[in-house]
């Protein structure tokens, strides 16, 4: 499928909530580059990835407002006359949520709302794309994992972002806010948070690999994981917010073959050429909220969106282990 993404998004005025994070940080970039007017928010939490060198090289080509879209004044400020909104505020730590359940449901529900309800007033024609996970589905009944899987999350981040799956999808079929929910699997590569193992294995292991440490695999490596590179996830994002077909419908991200973690770390060894890597015990809390081996089937996107994955994961880790090779200090500072 052939779309003109630079004929849909130049001159058009977009706002990128999360913009000062790891994939709204690409998003903001590729929109520059296709000639869109780019306002990005983020609320720059510690510990949340929000980072301003993120965006370094765009900054005088882009609004920056450090802020907590909860705070329904922002909304009013930025929502009015947007012709698109790429939705990536939030959290994303599950053990986070297992701690702190009343912060994530203000991160990942009560923020949503606020987006929605400010676009329903003040920007009627406004088109939504919402970053969700494929941890909504829980542990899996079956391989790969289609979206007519039963959602069962085993953590509060991931009932949380069913939760605004549903606020967006519900905003569409009632108010006509046009919105379209994509579930991300790991998504990886230049710019995601380093500083420490609560947002996914992929950030961890790359600091790991690249200061030549040991990386501790929980479990017996064997679970199964897929992995995007976080251009084909940006890609995918423009593709849904400018296809009409696309509003009111969820999407898999995903890749395939799907790779164990214990072949993840020795790939990653091999690219940079030092390291090692050892099997720990699962931490009990850890444990708990587990789910073992998942992938999932892109079909969907692929047949309807044109889009399937174009960075193989060698490729794409090399790039990310060049990048930290070169400004992990600058993401650990």
């Amino acid at each position: 499928m052939t779309l003109d993404l630079r004929g849909s998004f130049a001159q058009k005025s977009v706002l990128v909530t999360g913009g000062l994070g790891f994939i709204g940080s690409h998003v903001a970039r590729r929109l520059v580059d296709l000639g869109a007017q780019v306002a990005v928010v983020d609320s720059l939490v510690p510990d949340y990835g929000g980072n301003p060198i993120n965006v370094e090289d765009v900054r005088e080509r882009i609004s920056v407002t450090v802020a907590d879209v909860c705070d329904p004044g922002v909304m009013r400020e930025l929502a009015p006359g947007r012709d698109y909104v790429f939705n990536l505020a939030g959290q994303v730590s599950h053990s986070d949520s297992m701690e702190v359940p009343r912060l994530d449901l203000r991160n990942n529900c009560e923020a949503h709302l606020s987006v929605l309800e400010a676009c329903r007033r003040l920007a009627p024609n406004a088109k939504l794309v919402f970053a969700s996970t494929r941890q909504v589905y829980g542990r899996p009944l079956y391989l790969p994992v289609d979206e007519a899987h039963p959602c069962e999350p085993v953590d509060v981040n991931g009932i949380h972002k069913w939760a605004a799956e549903r606020y967006h999808l519900l905003y569409d079929r009632v108010y006509g806010v046009r919105s379209v929910c994509l579930r991300l699997t790991n998504t990886y590569g230049p710019g995601q948070l380093v500083k420490h193992s609560r947002q996914g294995v992929m950030g961890w292991f790359l600091r790991k690999v690249v200061e030549g440490g040991e990386i501790e695999i929980m479990g017996d490596g064997t679970q199964l994981r897929d992995f995007n590179y976080v251009d084909d996830v940006v890609e995918a994002m423009l593709r849904a917010a400018a296809t009409p077909g696309a509003w009111g419908r969820v999407y898999n991200l995903g890749a395939t073959p799907p790779v164990s973690l214990r072949e993840l770390a020795e790939l990653m060894l091999e690219i940079r050429g030092a390291g090692s890597y050892r099997l720990v015990a699962f931490p009990e809390a850890r444990r708990r909220i587990d789910v073992g081996s998942v992938h999932v089937s892109y079909e969907k996107v692929r047949a309807e969106l044109g889009w399937e994955p174009q960075v193989p994961l060698r490729e794409g880790l090399a790039r990310a282990i060049h990048f930290y090779e070169k400004n992990l200090a600058r993401y650990l500072a």
